[in-house]
Formats: structure tokens, sequence, C-alpha cells
């Protein structure tokens, strides 16, 4: 049977359609509508088209999307594409397709195709971290799904930055309504603020990145600033969760200093005696978001 998946993202929206192996056949994307749902939902429809125009028509659709649909309201809630709130997207795009789909958080779909088959295969408890455009999380215990009673497991991003240091506290205004979300602070956007808050220069998140990695040193310090509070969310993570393994996603994850560092930093905070998880980055890159979603309908 072939599986068609949806990674519904901030600048972009890409369908893949997978084999029952999880090769992938068919691969296409389309930029994100800013801030127009009836676009979004045309821009899915008209690849999701493209799709079974090649492939013949698919049943098994999943979509990943920033935010999660409300199991009170059927309504979505939670996404920093904040034109998705409040509204029906599941059943929206249901009418227009014809037909079901599954429908699950972006980060929940990074975590499920890690641990199905990706850098996480294996392991028993997997957390899947978005370090993108916003801070997602999701959970895989035991290779399923753990979306939680309110369909919330796994938003450590709106959590409070925690053991705050000098001038992180009460912390940046989240899009949320509260103050100093790890969201705000651990986004591509929130190393780029953070740069510019210190040096007064420009640049994207991605920008900083490279600039530490040139030798700037100014680049080099935000960058460690970044490395820190992330050691320090993680390590509040693992105080909760105590997964096995966590991957990275999103633009922050090809940041490959982090993978040795922040665990080297974590140490310190985690209740425990020296800790085993690992921090791993995504096998499937930047894909694993849509792998993830194509495997919904299996995973439900």
């Amino acid at each position: 049977m072939l599986r068609l998946g949806v990674d519904l993202g901030g600048t972009k929206i890409e369908v893949a359609v997978l084999d029952d192996q999880g090769a992938t056949l068919w691969r296409q994307r389309l930029p994100t509508p800013q801030g127009d749902y009836a676009g979004t939902i045309d821009a899915m429809a008209t690849l999701i088209a493209r799709a079974e125009d090649d492939l013949g028509r698919m049943d098994a659709i999943g979509i990943g999307t920033p935010g999660t649909v409300s199991p009170r309201t059927g309504l979505m809630k939670n996404a920093n594409s904040v034109v998705l709130n409040d509204r029906p997207l599941k059943g929206d795009l249901e009418q227009r397709l014809g037909r079901r789909v599954a429908m699950a958080n972006d980060a929940n779909c990074l975590a499920l195709s890690e641990a199905r088959d990706g850098a996480a295969a294996g392991a028993k408890s997997v957390f899947g971290v978005i370090l993108g455009t916003g801070v997602g999380g999701g959970l895989v215990i035991d290779g399923m799904l753990h979306a939680g009673h309110n369909a919330i497991a796994g938003e450590w991003g709106h959590n409070p930055l925690p053991w705050p240091e000098e001038g992180e506290f009460p912390g940046p205004t989240c899009w949320c309504g509260m103050k100093g979300c790890i969201e705000r602070w651990l986004a591509g956007t929130g190393l780029a603020r953070d740069f510019h808050v210190v040096t007064r220069r420009e640049g994207t998140g991605h920008d900083v990145a490279v600039w530490a990695g040139e030798g700037d040193s100014d680049a080099q310090a935000a960058l460690d600033r970044y490395t820190h509070r992330l050691a320090r969310a993680l390590a509040h993570l693992i105080n909760i969760v105590d997964p096995e393994v966590i991957v990275l996603g999103g633009g922050m994850s090809n940041v490959a200093s982090l993978y040795e560092d922040v665990p080297r930093l974590w140490d310190r905070f985690v209740f425990s005696d020296p800790i085993s998880t690992r921090l791993v980055a995504p096998q499937h890159g930047d894909s694993s978001g849509v792998r993830g979603a194509a495997m919904l309908p299996k995973a439900e």
C-alpha cells in the first residue's frame, strides 16, 4: 500500500509518497501561503492531486502540522502559524479531498519517522525535537505515538527556560502570550534575536551558526549561549520524560557542534548520575517530518 504524507511547515508544504518499505517514490514542495488559510488548503490539495495524477488515488494520507487538533473542539490549537488556530483544518481538508486523513503535530511526525527506521530505530522511548521557526516536541514509546490526554504531549517549547541566568528572566514575550518560553530562546529566530540584542548586528540563526564556524567571536559567543540554553532545556525534559534517545529536527539541527556540546553540559542539570540518553541528528534529514506524516494512518 502506498502512503502519502504532507508536511505543513511555516515556509513550505511538502508532499511525499512512500512504499511499504519506506522508500520515497514521489516528492514535491510548494511555498506555504503566508497568513492565507484557504490558500494553505489549496496548496496541500494541489500537491496531493499532483501525486495522485502520477501514482493513483491515495487512501492512506497523513498530515503533519504545527500545533495540533483539539480533542474537545476539533479545531486547531497551539500552532505558531497562527492563521491555522481555531480552524477546522482536518475537517476542511477531508471535505476537500472527499476522504479521511490522519493528522498529528509535526514534531510527532519527526519522532515517529526516526523511531521507526531512522536514527532512533530500536529505542524504547524517543523524544523528537523541532528547532525551527518554532520549538516543538513529540514522544514515541514502544514505536507508538503518545499524544497525551489533551493532545499536547511533548509541548516543551511553551514551558519557561529552566534555571534562568542573569538577563534571561522574565524573558521575551512569546506569541502564546507568556514570557520566557523555551521557543523564544531556542527557535532559529531566538538565536538571531539574542545575537542582535548583544551585538546590534543583523543575521538569521543560520547566519550566526555559519559565522561562528568561520571564527566570528560574537557569533560564537551567541552560539555558546544558545547551546547552554538548549542543554538546560533538554535536561529539564530528561528529568520529566527520561527518553532513551532525543532526535533533533528543524534548521538548528544542522549545527554539528550541538551533538557533542549539549550532552557535555546537560549532566550538571539532570537529576541523576552521568546519563546515557543519546542526542542524535535525524537520519532522514528534513524529510523526517513528511515521512512520519505518511506513517500516521498506519500508526493510528
